[in-house]
C-alpha cells in the first residue's frame, strides 16, 4: 500500500505513534520516528527494527526540528507522509492552572504541530499526506479540560486551513480524532497493572462501545489517511472514539 513511500511519525516512541510507525512500516513505507526521550527511542527501535530511523528531538524546539529535517533529507531525500502525533494531555482546571501549564500545553500541542509541518514542508513531495492527531475533546465541553480541548481544536483547524494553503502542491492535510486510548499517557506514575486495568474499565465504560480504544485502531485510521485510499479526502477529521463524542 505504501511501497516506496517515506514517513515521519512524531511522538513515535510509544503509544499511538509507535503503533502507527509499525503499521506504516509493515505496509511498505520507510519510517522515521521522532521523540524527546533517548531511552524510549532506543526501546522503540529495539521493537521496530534497525530499518526505522530514530530522531531525538523536542517538537517545541525549532533547532531540533531543523536538525530532524536535515537527518530526514540525508536518510530519505524527501518525505511523503507526516503523522504529527506528538502531544501532551493533562487537566487544567480554570481556578488553579498556572501559566507554566498553559505554556506547556500550547507549546507542545499547537506550536509543536505547526512548526513540525513548517520544518518538513521543504521535503514533502507533491501529492504527500499530512495527518494531524487531534482529539474527541475538540467537539465537547469537558470540565477541567479547557486547554487540552482548545489545543486540539486548533489542530483540527490546521487540517482545514493548511489544506487550503497547500492545494497548489497537492499535499492533503487531514486529522484523526482518537477517543480514550490505552496508551502510556493514561498511566499514572508507578501505577501497577491492576490499578490501570481498573482505570481502563472505568474510562472505557463511558464510551458507547464500552471500552477504551487500542493504539492499533488509531494507527489503522492514520494508514487510511496516509494512503491513496483516502485520495479524495481533504481537511477532514476521522473520529475514532468508540462513539463517545457522537452518541
Amino acid at each position: 500500500m505504501l511501497d516506496g513511500k517515506t514517513a515521519l511519525v512524531t511522538g513515535g516512541s510509544s503509544g499511538i505513534g509507535l503503533a502507527t510507525a509499525r503499521l506504516l512500516r509493515d505496509n511498505g513505507a520507510r519510517v522515521a520516528i521522532m521523540g524527546s526521550s533517548p531511552e524510549k527511542l532506543d526501546h522503540a527501535i529495539a521493537d521496530l527494527g534497525d530499518d526505522v530511523v530514530a530522531l531525538h528531538g523536542d517538537v517545541t524546539s525549532l533547532d531540533d526540528l531543523a536538525r530532524a529535517r536535515e537527518a530526514l533529507e540525508t536518510s530519505f531525500g524527501g518525505l511523503d507522509i507526516l503523522f504529527a502525533n506528538a502531544g501532551v494531555a493533562f487537566g487544567t482546571p480554570i481556578a488553579t492552572t498556572d501559566e507554566a501549564a498553559y505554556t506547556r500545553m500550547m507549546d507542545v500541542n499547537v506550536k509543536g504541530v505547526f512548526f513540525t509541518i513548517q520544518a518538513v514542508l521543504p521535503l514533502m513531495r507533491e501529492g504527500g499526506s499530512i495527518v494531524l492527531n487531534t482529539s474527541w475533546l475538540n467537539q465537547i465541553g469537558a470540565p477541567g479540560r479547557s486547554l487540552l480541548s482548545a489545543s486540539k481544536a486548533a489542530v483540527r483547524s490546521f487540517a482545514r486551513t493548511l489544506s487550503a494553503e497547500l492545494l497548489d502542491r497537492k499535499i492533503r492535510v487531514n486529522a484523526v480524532s482518537p477517543g480514550s486510548i490505552e496508551t502510556p499517557i493514561h498511566r499514572g506514575k508507578d501505577q501497577n497493572e491492576e490499578d490501570f486495568r481498573a482505570y481502563a474499565e472505568k474510562v472505557g465504560a463511558q464510551a458507547p462501545l464500552g471500552r477504551m480504544g487500542r493504539p492499533e485502531e488509531i494507527a489503522a485510521a492514520v494508514l487510511f489517511l496516509a494512503s491513496n485510499a483516502s485520495s479524495y479526502m481533504l481537511g477532514a477529521e476521522v473520529v475514532v472514539d468508540g462513539g463517545r463524542a457522537e452518541l
